[in-house]
């Protein structure tokens, strides 16, 4: 999102350099010439035909609709681009003050793509995104894809430090593009945004209107959409976009999502009196009511003035449903008139007699009651539940099992002896005739028989990749590797990633898998196979990343 709020591939493109967005969805939207509809799923608002016709005319391949197929097209394009690329530019959703490392979290691998593949990487980085320690990043990795994505780690985690190797670079460009004014102003609790896009989905307005109804007074769609967008863009970018915090109905939806409690509802009043992103001056009167019809305008001063007062107030609710029901008295919604922008396709839902507050009135005074009765009789039921808080885990294997296999993933449990056989028994299975290995695979290879294959260096034609690791994380289904460059890659590159994980190395949850990495190079945590479901919302496994991640759980009588 940093890169669209900077106008960097405009500004590249206009240089002479090819740009191409690696994300599924950013590069959907790229082939349209469009701006991002969601922070999280770019592509939101279109559905599987629209993506058909367009990689139809676009990419030349027959008209399909079948997602699976469009992914496919979308990853052979991309890979070519990969493994070509000279520069591979990424955002961080976090910096990690205690060791210097990179936070980059993606769910296709295209994030692992950019920054290990292309001999130079470059992070954007705006200066607000740092943790102090990892154990504060142990947090916010937790908090960003469970408020995202619903999912308890995202597939792919990197913690990026040094380069890869020889001949490799790694450049960090440090973004404040407002950012300092934004936190010396009173909107500067909404620099503690972690992007993860719940507020938009819990925005009735963002769901009904979508992202790309977010435009400026230059008619520019906002880089950043939604109740923290109609803060962030005006903080950041001036009083173009003002006019966006008018698009809120404050009714505390996207508060109640945020998993930081920025209090975005106050964010978009002070917005709307006129706060700005320089604490000695306020924006200009004639910003103030921005976007908004002149007709519409004095209505609201008028209501503003009723509205001051407890009492005026509630008249003003009676008043508007009384006068709803005058002007549409058979349908629950008004037919909004043209001149109002949104009534081209718009209604608008009528008012209701009995307002919210009155229903509340009644239903506290019950709860109270409920209250005042079990107080008097201790053993009656609480009509409040008492949540019981998760228990340790006791068996990390079994637990690791029931995570990554949830996830997608398979794990085959065997001991040091066996495993040399369960893996050729696998790729036997399977038809490999060749297999892309690291240095723990390789001395496993060594047991393989002869008409397989081994191969060290990276090639797009191997369909399997065997890896060691460093550990495993149990309450997550989670793999975690280090350093190695030929780990990376052959745990990336093949369709069909094998890892094999000693049972001693599980460990319970991500603050306690996270010291490993402190010192290193580059580290990664894995977490099932790679998906996307940037068209139409469908979750599709397999996408930058392996289609399958296959761990070989080796007991080595040592787990607990």
């Amino acid at each position: 999102m940093v890169s669209e709020e900077i106008g960097l591939n405009h500004a590249l493109e206009a240089a002479g350099h090819r740009v191409v967005e690696t994300d599924l969805g950013e590069y959907i939207i790229q082939l349209r010439g469009e701006r991002p509809a969601h922070i999280i799923t770019p592509a939101v608002h279109l559905n599987r035909r629209q993506v058909g016709e367009l990689f139809h005319d676009k990419l030349g391949i027959p008209y399909t609709e079948d997602i699976p197929t469009l992914t496919n097209t979308a990853r052979a394009i991309l890979r070519e681009i990969f493994l070509t690329a000279d520069v591979g530019i990424s955002g961080v959703n976090f910096g990690v003050v205690e060791n210097g490392a990179l936070t980059v979290v993606t769910n296709e691998g295209n994030g692992r793509m950019c920054t290990t593949l292309p001999p130079v990487h470059i992070a954007l980085m705006g200066m607000e995104r740092l943790a102090p320690s990892l154990d504060d990043l142990a947090l916010f990795l937790s908090l960003l894809p469970r408020s995202a994505t619903g999912q308890k780690l995202s597939v792919y985690t990197q913690l990026l430090r040094a380069p890869e190797g020889p001949g490799q670079q790694r450049h960090v460009i440090l973004v404040d593009n407002g950012r300092t004014r934004l936190r010396n102003s009173p909107l500067r609790e909404s620099l503690y945004c972690i992007r993860c896009g719940a507020c938009l989905n819990a925005c009735p307005v963002f769901r009904e209107l979508g992202g790309h109804a977010y435009i400026g007074a230059d008619n520019s769609i906002a880089p950043y959409p939604g109740p923290i967008g109609s803060v962030i863009s005006p903080g950041l970018l001036g009083e173009n976009y003002v006019q966006l915090a008018q698009a809120s109905s404050l009714c505390g939806a996207c508060k109640d999502a945020c998993p930081v409690d920025i209090d975005l509802p106050r964010l978009l009043t002070r917005v709307r009196a006129g706060a700005s992103s320089n604490q000695s001056s306020v924006i200009s009167d004639q910003s103030r009511g921005e976007g908004l019809p002149f007709i519409l305008r004095l209505g609201l001063r008028a209501y503003a003035r009723l509205a001051r007062t407890p009492r005026g107030f509630a008249a003003s609710q009676s008043f508007a449903a009384l006068a709803a029901r005058l002007v549409s008295p058979l349908s629950a919604w008004m037919r909004l008139p043209a001149w109002t922008g949104w009534g081209y396709s718009k209604d608008f839902p009528r008012p209701v007699a009995k307002s919210f507050r009155a229903r509340w009135g009644k239903r506290k005074t019950v709860i109270s009651n409920l209250v005042i009765g079990n107080s008097a009789n201790p053993k009656a039921e609480s009509p409040f539940p008492i949540t019981t808080p998760q228990l340790p885990i006791t068996n990390y294997q079994s637990q690791f099992v029931s995570e990554l296999t949830a996830l997608g993933g398979t794990v085959i449990a065997c001991t040091a002896t066996n495993l040399s056989a369960k893996l050729t028994d696998f790729l036997r299975q399977r038809e490999a005739n060749s297999v892309f290995v690291d240095d723990v695979g390789a001395t496993l290879a060594v047991a393989l028989p002869p008409e397989i294959e081994i191969v060290r260096e990276p090639d797009p034609t191997v369909k399997f990749g065997l890896t060691g690791c460093a550990g495993g994380i149990a309450n997550t289904g989670t793999v975690l590797l280090l350093d190695a460059g030929e780990t990376l890659k052959a745990s990336l590159l093949p369709e069909t990633h094998l890892v094999v994980l000693p049972a001693s190395l599980l460990v319970a949850d991500l603050p306690e898998a996270l010291p490993a990495a402190r010192n290193a190079s580059n580290a990664v945590l894995v977490t099932g196979p790679s998906r996307t479901a940037d068209i139409e919302m469908t979750l599709t496994i397999g996408v930058h990343g392996p289609k399958e991640i296959i761990v070989f759980l080796v007991d080595d009588s040592k787990s607990g």
